[in-house]
């Protein structure tokens, strides 16, 4: 194990590196799975409609969705994909010991799903199924990721299907009755998806992936003082960039829709119509994607993080 102020390890801890093309970017795999994971329990919430558990007896905590139904719940989902596919990948790319990841994974997952009952959101039922769900969706998954992967960071088509899939099932998704709030997260989450793709994709082809420093697995980096001054940089730097494009273009593109329908752009129940929605969300999201994936680890190496 490196020292505390071993020159190296701190440099390791520190960030990433540009490589050449022979190494590929890995990132990308948690993320379509949670983009598929979502897409397919929130299509499934408005086809099946299965309310959220009744208020009272629950005491809801969290009123924001509760127009939205219940079965299955799409943060189980999530939480379970999301921590199990980067349970997965990680072996390739660092060293540690497997069953404390296991441990870490089972762990934010269950919290995630007990806190979905916690907040009287949904019913035991909702959480397992989208446990088990999610749990199906990457064993039949997994033994195609790395086919993904080449096809994702080096296909010519890649770009073009990234962009335009995402969309079109923004657009054709499931109506309902009354306005719900699932197609615009579904959007938002496609739209993030897109824009990491894109800039994948960018990175890829411009030879300048961004990897730990040293061979594949590293080991774990130690955890010092230096390094969680340069994570918090990091962390602070990243959202800043992030939030800063969210805010410029979700205020452009609503102003540029609210003039094409011809409608006040004061009028807030309008940004519920599916003509300003989806493009809104969809053009705002995909633009944090790609700032995401292609300018802010440029900017880490510009500030020296």
């Amino acid at each position: 194990m490196a020292l505390a102020g071993d020159p190296d390890q701190i440099h390791q801890s520190r960030g990433l590196r540009k490589t050449t093309r022979e190494r590929q970017d890995r990132n990308s795999n948690y993320k379509y799975n949670e983009d598929l994971v979502m897409y397919i329990g929130q299509v499934m919430k408005d086809v099946l409609k299965l309310p959220r558990p009744c208020s009272p007896p629950v005491v809801k905590l969290e009123m924001r969705v509760d127009a939205e139904y219940g079965l299955p719940s799409t943060h189980a989902m999530a939480a379970t994909a999301i921590s199990f596919t980067l349970l997965l990948s990680a072996p390739s790319r660092i060293q540690f010991q497997f069953e404390m990841g296991l441990l870490m994974a089972v762990t934010l997952s269950t919290m995630v799903c007990l806190s979905r009952l916690y907040t009287g959101m949904h019913s035991v039922l909702d959480v397992i199924c989208g446990v088990l769900l999610a749990a199906l969706l990457l064993f039949l998954t997994h033994p195609y990721w790395e086919a993904f992967d080449r096809f994702q960071l080096t296909s010519r088509v890649s770009p073009i299907l990234a962009l335009t899939l995402p969309l079109f099932l923004s657009y054709t998704y499931p109506e309902l009755e009354h306005y719900s709030t699932t197609r615009g997260d579904t959007t938002t989450i496609l739209g993030v998806g897109a824009g990491c793709s894109v800039g994948y994709w960018v990175n890829k082809q411009l030879g300048e992936t961004f990897e730990p420093e040293g061979v594949l697995p590293v080991p774990l980096p130690t955890l010092t003082r230096s390094a969680l001054v340069y994570g918090t940089a990091r962390f602070l730097v990243g959202v800043g960039a992030l939030v800063g494009t969210r805010q410029i273009v979700k205020a452009v593109s609503l102003h540029l829709l609210f003039w094409w329908h011809k409608v006040p752009k004061y009028d807030r129940s309008a940004r519920m119509r599916k003509e300003i929605e989806v493009p809104s969300k969809y053009a705002t999201y995909t633009a944090v994607g790609l700032v995401h994936s292609i300018m802010v680890n440029r900017v880490f190496l510009l500030l020296g993080l």
